[in-house]
């Protein structure tokens, strides 16, 4: 269950006006070409690429180039609404840390 205040209706449409103008950048085009994902680091077709933002609109986060990352579709979905570390606290025992 998420634990979070609904952001303001404006500020989400502000936010997303300014993620189709990074998607419409030189930086978020060589971000595409790199073809690979933020969170499993496959490599991908550009075409197979999403824009994800590390902390989601949802959640308070911002259009900025230091909150948005390439990431495959399965990993956006995946993902959700988490912010980028709620992700890797819930996919924890799918990690090999070593002691």
């Amino acid at each position: 269950m998420d634990f979070y205040a609904p952001q303001d209706p404006q500020f989400i449409k502000k936010q997303r006006e300014k993620a189709r103008e990074l998607r419409a950048s030189r930086w978020w085009k060589e971000k595409l070409s790199q073809g690979i994902c933020y969170y499993c680091e496959t490599r991908f077709p550009p075409a197979e690429l999403t824009m994800d933002h590390k902390v989601p609109i949802a959640r308070g986060g911002v259009s900025s180039r230091e909150n948005i990352v390439v990431c495959c579709k399965e990993c956006n979905s995946k993902k959700g609404s988490q912010t980028s570390v709620d992700l890797v606290v819930s996919n924890i025992n799918e990690f090999d840390i070593k002691d």
